[in-house]
């Protein structure tokens, strides 16, 4: 069984719609974040990949964690799976794509042939405490 891809993901909702990344060459969009670097904590890594991703800087004493999933790893073999750990934090900034990503959209629960597994699971979560539309 293969190892899963442990990832870090911020959650921001604004006016019922979370924030999506997608990136060059992908159809597929993702919840922003990314995975850890060796002995990096959950809030430095998560810090860390939205400021590369983003541009922005999340508030350390903001962060709150939201909830973990676990999926099929986007573009990966049959199961090899992706551990999203999710957090919600406020921001300092303007929300620019940078590094890898090349669009941010915002969605809700009714872009589901544009999301991607994980981000699918994230969606039904946030839908169901009635966070999204």
């Amino acid at each position: 069984m293969p190892q899963p891809i442990d990832k870090l993901a911020w959650l921001h909702i604004d006016q019922r719609k979370l924030l999506a990344v997608r990136s060059y060459g992908k159809s597929l969009y993702y919840i922003p974040g990314g995975k850890r670097d060796a002995d990096e904590t959950d809030a430095q890594a998560l810090i860390r990949e939205i400021q590369e991703e983003l541009s922005v800087d999340l508030v350390p004493k903001s962060l709150c964690y939201a909830d973990s999933f676990q999926a099929q790893a986007h573009g990966k073999a049959q199961g090899v799976m992706v551990n999203m750990t999710c957090y919600y934090a406020e921001y300092n900034g303007d929300l620019l794509p940078a590094a890898e990503i090349e669009e941010i959209r915002w969605i809700n629960s009714n872009d589901i042939e544009i999301s991607s597994s994980a981000t699918l699971m994230i969606l039904a979560y946030l839908k169901a405490q009635n966070l999204i539309d």
